[in-house]
């Protein structure tokens, strides 16, 4: 646990031992983040259905020396490529994480301590985090032109809660030409990962095409220690120790391809296509007081294509189709005292939706702007569980230790919004709106309105005061809302889900100061009703643990933030952070253990970023984080923190960059959550592996490429 101290001061030392050196300095671009914050898998094994651990970790914010951000209509507007002109990040994905108040938890963006919707160009589609970030990841950096953030998103972004908006490099008209990018990368993390990508843009005169194909592949390794001890209803007591080593092999392949073709000024017709194709192979091996053996696959397929028309006066128009299949199996052979499971499982989540939008915006003079529209969206899960005899193929009926499941479920929501924003004078901009919602599944039918309201004011060149108050609804995932039983590490772990699982409510009031354009402090108080997250509980009536995702009556935050940057000279750019949190969990209907929990804890970053020299181009980054203990429903979260480096070498005109990077050098950043609350008593162990590698990327033919919107899968499995 001393080594978790150890990390700031490792940062501290070397940004003192140059500033000993040089005592002035002139502004230069900011630093940034580029890690994964308190990254930690699943909670029992690796599969994607189980929820991680720190949902709702506060923002990071991240600043430059130099102003690089303005106010504008509610959004906070970034020049991105300046923020991350001296850093190692080669992709979109991690581009957004060096933006100011967004953070990776677990392998997913967060802005002021709530999950942030990413969109590109300003537009929304049906596909959502899993195939977001693989998109993300895909697209080159250098085609960020800037992006801009909002932590209370107005309803004409047809988003609510916060949102990062991505806008890219338009392609010039003119003589046709072909631009691209070719990138590859090599990773070791115990086992070995590749990645290789390439972009393709063309474009003349009024029309542009553009294609990019992204392959990564590799191994993966990992262990899981389990110390128990689970007590039954009778009375008995069962000590658990159990020890798992995981392996697998995945293949992913990302494409898209789109379209533009400006029919006049301000009048486009454009149409994007997005595809992708995974597979994976795992096998996990468990001893101890279980012994079990798994074997397990899955496929992933993504069809999805979209149609957007844009006029001069102000209409925008679309629809959008999103095909989705996933079947995966399953072999288990398991042993626990006089308990044995000898199944084999196939299950398939296939998803069909639609989305039609239609909206407007008028500019009606004085500082007033208006808009409202429409959104009609649409979905039908298609999804099954059965079980098989392994021996000799024949389906198994259900009881209560097997249950197969057959749904057809469908969605439907309507939303109706109207806005407007009123600029008086130059230093004061107020937006508002107001959403009204259907939403209707077998289980709900119910209205809800969304209001946003958003106060910009700038007393002083630099200076920039926000205000925000938000409402938001968080949907559960499709698989988390089937009634289907699967068995996860080996056995002893059961994953159920929960038809009867409510969307969350959620309602934020939000204050922002930007000092001299560089210093940024914040605060905030949130409360969310019905919030859900999967949590562990040990059966009182048999031997096994349950991972279920449940509505909690709420959730209430309040936190308070400071980043101050610094810098010397050209030699190095500095930025330390500080962050301050009440958190607050409550369920009176928890299993037969109800809880009112409450913590307090606190997060301290730095970053620095040094100039090694300028001929050649040589820059390192060094970065320290330190978490203390937390909570997550009755989880007790430990202190971890990591220190991660990365080299980078530009040569070539800046065509090639070079990067060498090592993340989590101490191995310090994976963290053991233990419950010891009433009768639940568990700890469990995962490995943690240091992160080395590189990368390289190379341009050619000057390339500048318009992409395309993100995708939204957040609830698919």
């Amino acid at each position: 646990m001393k080594r978790f101290y150890l990390l700031p001061i490792v940062c501290c030392a070397l940004s003192i031992s140059l500033s000993a050196q040089e005592n002035n300095g002139t502004a230069t671009t900011s630093d940034a983040d580029g890690n994964r914050i308190l990254s930690a898998d699943s909670l029992v094994t690796t599969d994607a259905r189980l929820d991680s651990l720190y949902q709702t970790l506060p923002e990071v914010m991240i600043t430059g020396e130099r102003p690089i951000v303005k106010a504008a209509q509610g959004k906070l507007v970034y020049d991105l490529p300046r923020l991350i002109r001296n850093l190692p990040v080669d992709n979109a994905y991690d581009a957004v994480k060096e933006l100011p108040g967004v953070i990776e938890v677990n392998g997913g963006l967060q802005l002021a301590g709530q999950g942030v919707t990413v969109i590109l160009d300003g537009k929304v589609t049906t596909l959502g985090t899993g195939q977001l970030y693989a998109l993300l990841r895909s697209i080159p950096a250098s085609r960020i032109e800037t992006a801009e953030v909002m932590y209370n998103a107005p309803a004409r972004y047809q988003v609510r809660g916060a949102l990062v908006n991505i806008t890219l490099k338009q392609s010039a008209g003119g003589p046709g030409s072909w631009q691209g990018e070719l990138y590859a990368k090599y990773r070791q993390k115990h086992d070995e990962g590749f990645e290789q990508r390439a972009s393709l843009l063309f474009s003349k005169n009024k029309f542009s095409a553009d294609f990019l194909y992204s392959h990564s592949h590799g191994r993966g390794y990992s262990t899981t220690g389990k110390e128990a001890v689970h007590t039954l209803a009778d009375g008995s007591v069962h000590p658990m120790t159990t020890d798992e080593v995981s392996r697998g092999r995945s293949h992913a392949h990302s494409f898209r391809a789109g379209a533009d073709y400006d029919l006049a000024k301000d009048h486009q017709l454009s149409f994007v296509y997005d595809g992708a194709y995974s597979t994976g192979h795992n096998h996990r091996d468990i001893t101890g007081t279980q012994v079990s053996t798994t074997r397990s696959n899955s496929t992933d397929r993504l069809h999805n294509g979209r149609l957007d028309y844009r006029a001069p006066f102000g209409l925008k128009a679309g629809a959008e189709l999103t095909y989705y299949r996933s079947p995966s199996d399953q072999l288990l052979h398991s042993r626990m005292q006089d308990e044995e499971l000898d199944f084999y499982t196939e299950d398939c989540q296939r998803i069909n939706r639609w989305k039609f939008f239609l909206a407007q915006e008028h500019s009606l003079g004085k500082g007033w702007d208006l808009n409202y529209g429409a959104v009609y969206t649409t979905g039908i899960d298609n999804s099954y569980q059965y079980y098989y005899d392994p021996e000799t193929g024949e389906r198994l009926t259900s009881s209560d230790a097997l249950s197969n499941m057959k749904s057809h479920r469908r969605e439907q929501t309507w939303d109706v919004y109207a806005g407007f924003s009123k600029s008086f004078g130059d230093n004061l901009v107020l937006d508002g709106s107001l959403a009204v919602e259907h939403y209707k599944t077998p289980v709900w039918s119910q209205w809800d309105w969304y209001p946003i309201l958003n106060l910009n004011y700038m007393p002083a060149p630099g200076h920039i005061l926000q205000l925000s108050l938000s409402s938001d609804k968080d949907y559960p995932d499709y698989w988390a809302v089937q009634d289907a039983v699967s068995y996860i590490g080996g056995g002893y772990s059961e994953l159920h889900g929960n038809p009867l699982l409510k969307p969350a409510q959620e309602y934020e009031l939000k204050m922002t100061y930007i000092l001299k354009s560089k210093y940024i402090f914040s605060a905030w108080f949130n409360h969310t009703k019905d919030y859900s997250v999967q949590t562990l509980y040990q059966s009182s009536e048999r031997l096994v643990e349950i991972y279920k995702t449940l509505s909690f009556d709420c959730q209430q935050q309040a936190g308070i933030q400071a980043s101050i940057p610094f810098n010397v000279k050209n030699l190095l750019n500095s930025r330390l952070t500080l962050i301050g949190l009440w958190h607050r969990e409550k369920d009176g209907d928890f299993w037969d253990i109800p809880f009112d929990r409450k913590q307090c804890y606190g997060i301290a970053q730095m970053n620095n970023t040094f100039t090694l020299s300028t001929k050649p181009d040589l820059k390192l980054t060094v970065t320290g984080f330190v978490h203390s203990k937390a909570i997550q429903g009755i989880y007790d979260l430990p202190a971890s923190g990591h220190v991660n480096i990365a080299l980078r070498y530009g040569f070539a005109k800046n065509k090639a960059i070079l990067n060498l990077y090592c993340n989590d050098l101490f191995e310090t950043g994976q963290i053991s959550p233990r419950i010891r609350f009433r009768t639940q008593n568990v700890t469990n162990r995962y490995s943690c592996f240091r992160e080395a590698g590189v990368s390289f990327t190379y341009k050619f033919g000057g390339y500048k490429e318009k992409q395309r919107e993100a995708v939204d899968t957040s609830r698919f499995k």
